[in-house]
């Protein structure tokens, strides 16, 4: 009976010892890093507000980031949370020291009101979220002439 409850007693403790090994290889957003990498991406800003936005333009930002790594930084994916929101970002290798920049474009063409956009940005040097926000008016009508008299 002593053996059942230490070999139960054991298998519990050495699930949670994997469990808590393996948790900590995730980060806050449960996708798994590279360990083995020491490169690391540092970002300056990670939200920025373009404030009101005509209805329309294409709306422009570049997020800058620097290898704060010893390693040369690689971003492997970088995705938008809509179809409205297209980044751009380098594909090349980031040397350690070095800085670049992951531009966010927002069409606001139709989308007339507050907006809020997330920029994924995947790399072995860490994960991070962008943020862009904003609001989309319609630009004003020009007055009419009006004609006083004969």
């Amino acid at each position: 009976m002593m053996k059942k409850i230490f070999l139960a007693l054991f298998s519990v403790v050495l699930c949670a010892s994997a469990f808590a090994q393996a948790a900590n290889n995730t980060t806050t957003t449960g996708t798994a890093t590279d360990t083995s990498s020491k490169a690391k991406i540092k970002f300056e800003l990670i939200s920025h507000n373009f404030g009101t936005v005509i209805e329309g333009q294409v709306a422009r930002y570049d997020f800058k980031f620097t290898n704060i790594g010893t390693d040369p930084l690689s971003l492997s994916n970088v995705q938008a949370s809509c179809g409205c929101t297209s980044p751009k970002w380098p594909r090349e290798s980031i040397a350690p020291g070095a800085s670049a920049v992951v531009t966010a474009e927002y069409n606001s063409a139709g989308r007339e009101g507050n907006f809020t956009k997330n920029i994924f940005v995947y790399s072995n040097g860490g994960d991070a979220t962008l943020t862009i926000t904003g609001i989309v008016v319609k630009e004003a009508e020009k007055p009419k002439s009006v004609i006083i008299g004969n």
